[in-house]
């Protein structure tokens, strides 16, 4: 039995998805590949952006792969940090802000 659901060794194993529809994932490999190249953001800034959604989703493999990447590509523990921080305000205030509909529904009933 693994010691977490996550087995850190499957993230090698991402092509392999390929076998269940090889057109769909030739397209998704593609896409993604074009997608983290450099363009009006630099590889390094889409890799800090990456990191930080990564926490938003709490992808385990993802939050491994792009800490790798942000690294490889000359970020710091400080700015890959302030990504994950920006990550989190975010979902902070996404979260927060539904806190208006419980208040409305609660005047709703409670007037």
């Amino acid at each position: 039995m693994p010691d977490t659901y996550y087995r850190p060794e499957d993230l090698g194993k991402f092509g392999e998805i390929a076998e269940g529809s090889p057109d769909l994932a030739k397209a998704f490999f593609s896409y993604y590949g074009q997608v983290f190249e450099d363009g009006a953001l630099s590889a390094r800034e889409k890799a800090l952006i990456a990191l930080a959604v990564a926490h938003t989703v709490q992808c385990p493999y993802c939050i491994d792969a792009f800490t790798t990447d942000c690294l490889e590509k000359g970020s710091d523990l400080e700015q890959m940090t302030e990504a994950v921080h920006v990550a989190v305000a975010i979902r902070g205030g996404a979260s927060l802000v539904h806190g208006v509909q419980m208040l409305e529904q609660t005047k709703r009933m409670t007037m």
